[in-house]
């Protein structure tokens, strides 16, 4: 089970987050999280394979210092895809995997002809989760 550590000041939906987290006694399922280890808020959009196309998701907000769950229940896929961004705008997470994003919450099948569709494009990084069912990955600032 992993631990959640908190720094610095507290985020609104970190200390509901934490304070759910302290009163459910309930075994840990499998999942997928991410962890923003940046000092900027993350706003994060998720890729994953939906039937015969691919599903976008989003958005997340993470606060520094704090994880959050994106999948709850095992890991069915084993690439999955990421983007993230500041509140600025400003890339956090980009790979070269284009798939569709839009400015506000959104769930988006398929990942081709986003402008045709009025949604932006957006480059994902891929991430190989391997045969695991539960799977932890940390946002941290480029050196």
């Amino acid at each position: 089970m992993a631990r959640m550590v908190l720094q610095g000041r507290f985020c609104k939906a970190g200390a509901l987050a934490l304070g759910v987290a302290l009163l459910a006694a309930t075994p840990v399922w499998a999942q997928f999280q991410l962890c923003n280890q940046m000092l900027d808020l993350a706003n994060v959009a998720i890729g994953q394979p939906a039937g015969d196309s691919f599903e976008t998701r989003g958005w997340w907000k993470i606060c520094p210092n704090h994880c959050a769950t994106l999948i709850r229940k095992p890991i069915a896929a084993r690439f999955l895809y990421f983007f993230a961004t500041d509140i600025f705008g400003k890339e956090l997470l980009s790979g070269t995997v284009p798939m569709c994003i839009a400015p506000d919450r959104f769930v988006i099948e398929g990942e081709s002809d986003c402008a045709l569709r009025g949604q932006v494009e957006a480059r994902f990084i891929e991430v190989d989760t391997g045969d695991t069912a539960d799977w932890t990955l940390f946002l941290r600032a480029q050196p």
